[in-house]
This record gives structure tokens, sequence and C-alpha cells, in this order.
């Protein structure tokens, strides 16, 4: 993807304060980023930090001279996460949102605000990340469905709620007397 760029060219302030209105809901809507504001992974100023990010977002799109790689900004967006909000978000979402605010960028150049009007008008189903936290709850307690369709994000969970079934606990070793540490048999492995 390295040949993926922006074109250059500087923003109309109408078209500026779009993409600012854009990235912020983007980043209303981005689980792992509210999950890391709200549990504060980034200390009690987390808030602020994501606000930053988000500014600095908007400043490398109006600010720089383009052309603008999309490669340049999922690393600074990285970089910004992981420094500010001690965050590694391995789910792959930096790329997706940065994809995003490239779109979003492309088209307030050419003074197509569509895919921001989208997003305000659609507003996030309840609070992304209590759902997330209600998933984990239900899991524990093997509550049943309650008839309604998943959404994508629940699809998603209850897909790697399956996958959790098989997967042995912890086990934290401690060694014996001797010194010698006894590990239990893996699960279904010797066993034909």
């Amino acid at each position: 993807m390295s040949a993926s760029t922006s074109g250059g060219g500087s923003l109309p302030p109408q078209a500026a304060a779009a993409l600012q209105e854009g990235i912020g809901l983007v980043f209303g809507r981005w689980t792992a980023l509210q999950m890391a504001v709200e549990n504060e992974w980034g200390g009690p100023d987390s808030r602020a930090k994501a606000d930053q990010l988000a500014a600095s977002i908007l400043s490398w799109f109006t600010n720089s001279k383009g052309p603008y790689y999309y490669e340049d900004l999922e690393d600074m967006m990285f970089d910004r996460i992981y420094k500010s909000l001690n965050s590694n978000f391995a789910d792959g979402s930096i790329r997706e949102v940065a994809e995003q605010f490239f779109i979003m960028h492309e088209e307030c150049l050419e003074n197509n605000f569509s895919s921001i009007e989208k997003l305000r008008n659609t507003r996030p189903q309840g609070n992304l990340v209590s759902q997330s936290r209600q998933m984990v709850t239900e899991e524990d307690d093997d509550s049943s469905d309650d008839g309604d369709e998943p959404s994508m994000g629940e699809d998603k969970a209850a897909r790697s709620d399956d996958m959790a079934v098989d997967q042995p606990k912890p086990y934290k070793p401690t060694p014996g007397a001797d010194g010698w540490t006894v590990v239990p048999p893996r699960r279904g492995q010797g066993k034909n």
C-alpha cells in the first residue's frame, strides 16, 4: 500500500471544520480507543491525550504539505497511541481508522462531506465500551440470548466466545519442595 497517497492542497476552512468533526465522530465510535480512555490506560488524563491525538491528525492533514502517505498516518497514530495511552491495538483498528480518515480527507478536498454526513446521521448503538463489558459479563454467567439480532461487534464477540470455550484455563505452575514443577497434560493431546 505504499502507493496510497492523498493529494496535496490545503483544505478550505469549511472542509477543515468538517474533517475535524469527522475525526471526532470516528473517535467516538472507535471501541479500542474508547476503552483505553475510559479505563485510563494512559493515566487520569487519557481523555485529553485522545483529544490531542485527534488534533494531531487534523493538523497532519491541514498543516503538512502533500502528498500524504497512508503509512505515515498509520505510523503516527500507532506511535501516539502506544506512547500516550500505553496501548497497542492489535485488532487492526488503527489501519481501518487511518483509511477512513484518508477517505474523509479526499472527500473534503472535493467539498464532498458524504461520509461525514453519514457518520453524523447514524448514531452509535449505545456505549460500545459498556457493550463490550456486558459481553464479558454474559460470558461469565452463561446468560441466554434475548433474541435480538446481534450487531457486527456482538457477532465477532460471539465467535470469539465460541473459541474461548476450548481454551484451557491459565495454569500457574508452582515448584514443589524438590524444586521440580509438575505440569499437567495438555487437554486433548495423547488421546486417539
